[in-house]
């Protein structure tokens, strides 16, 4: 099997995965915004700033703008939640929402 075939059972296979939980009803830059805030949060309900997530290489490259927006319409969907009793610009990750919520989308 060549390389490129490869990549593309496996972005099959991701692709396949993300539309099982409903991911795939999330654009682009919200997934990675998403997966990038989950990956920071060491235990569930753990903080996460907005500084730590735009430093997170899956949107590093993202807009500012763009990365707001995101972070907005996964405050509205529920996936994010403004962290109580913190500063300003941090989020918790709600990831037990994963399915549930985005059959509602």
């Amino acid at each position: 099997m060549d390389r490129l075939s490869s990549i593309f059972e496996l972005r099959e296979m991701l692709r396949q995965l993300e539309r099982d939980v409903g991911l795939d009803r999330l654009s682009r830059t919200e997934r990675d915004v998403l997966l990038a805030a989950h990956s920071l949060s060491v235990t569930p309900g753990a903080v996460v700033s907005s500084d730590q997530i735009r430093s997170h290489p899956l949107v590093a490259s993202v807009t500012q703008a763009t990365f707001y927006r995101a972070v907005r319409s996964l405050l509205g969907c529920g996936f994010l939640e403004r962290a109580t009793g913190s500063r300003a610009k941090s989020y918790t990750v709600r990831s037990d929402r994963i399915g549930d919520q985005l059959a509602r989308l």
